[in-house]
């Protein structure tokens, strides 16, 4: 089983920039898809990004060009970068793992605790 970490939430005003960071440990994820996923407070959790296995890449339909997923094999770590950022964007970002690339939450089965994204305006 492979454990997720995430880091580097803040606080950061609207228009700023963050970079999050989720650590696996345990069984190599080469062959997993990793996704990041958001819950607002009060909203469901939203699906953001995935990186599959073969290299592949989808995101969210609101993310329009300011996040971007990195991803470190040897480091087995996979990075978002976060530009531009707007008040709507706060909430806690998950790391997750899944078998094969999914926009759809059900489908991971690993999960890190979360880091909290706060977007003052």
């Amino acid at each position: 089983q492979v454990q997720l970490e995430e880091s580097g939430g803040a606080l950061v005003q609207a228009g700023g920039s963050l970079r999050l960071s989720c650590a696996a440990s345990g069984r190599t994820f080469s062959r997993y898809a990793m996704a990041w996923f958001r819950q607002a407070p009060g909203k469901e959790r939203e699906f953001v990004v995935y990186w599959s296995w073969s290299g592949s890449k989808s995101y969210g339909d609101f993310v329009k060009g300011r996040f971007t997923i990195s991803r470190d094999s040897a480091k087995n770590a996979v990075y978002l970068q976060m530009n531009n950022l707007k008040p709507e964007d706060t909430a806690v970002y998950y790391c997750a793992t899944a078998p094969f690339a999914s926009t759809r939450e059900v489908d991971y089965f690993n999960w890190g605790r979360g880091t909290q994204v706060t977007v003052s305006s």
